[in-house]
């Protein structure tokens, strides 16, 4: 995939949202978990180093968890949430993950419980670079929101 056709899958995407102004981090996240029907909890991840893990994106049962790094801004914590629901928005797919490294996240999750996550293995694939193009779009809807007089992107709400 080139570059040209990852920005181009980001636009479609985007526009496809049909996202309602003023825009914001807030008002995107409400309108993903209506798209999805479930709960979406946005936690940080304690300990974690930046230079390792920036975001990871989690489903539980009828729960995404999306963890980002404590240690980033809150620009960069926004962004790091916008290219985990640009995974969720293109529809790119979880694999599940082992008990064992389900409770390094979830210390008291049951053995039955469903664990899938988005593995990475390359942060120069099709699907990382699409993300961060279409999360590159959101965060650029959000500043234009904000330009026209919309509401700050209120991270405190979203974050805790």
């Amino acid at each position: 995939m080139t570059y040209d056709v990852a920005r181009a899958k980001a636009q479609e995407a985007e526009e496809s949202l049909q996202l309602s102004e003023p825009v914001s981090l807030e008002s995107i996240h409400r309108h993903m978990e209506r798209l999805r029907d479930r709960t979406i909890m946005i936690k940080p991840m304690p300990g974690t180093p930046t230079d390792i893990v920036c975001g990871l994106w989690f489903s539980v049962n009828n729960l995404d968890v999306i963890f980002h790094a404590p240690g980033a801004s809150e620009v960069h914590r926004r962004q790091i949430v916008l290219h985990e629901f640009s995974h969720m928005i293109l529809l790119q797919e979880q694999e599940r993950v082992s008990p064992e490294y389900a409770r390094k996240f979830f210390p008291r999750i049951d053995e039955e419980s469903v664990v899938l996550a988005m593995k990475r293995s390359d942060f120069l694939d099709e699907f990382e670079i699409t993300a961060e193009l279409l999360a590159d779009r959101l965060a650029a809807r959000i500043r234009k929101s904000q330009e026209n007089g919309g509401q700050p992107g209120n991270f405190k709400a979203v974050f805790g």
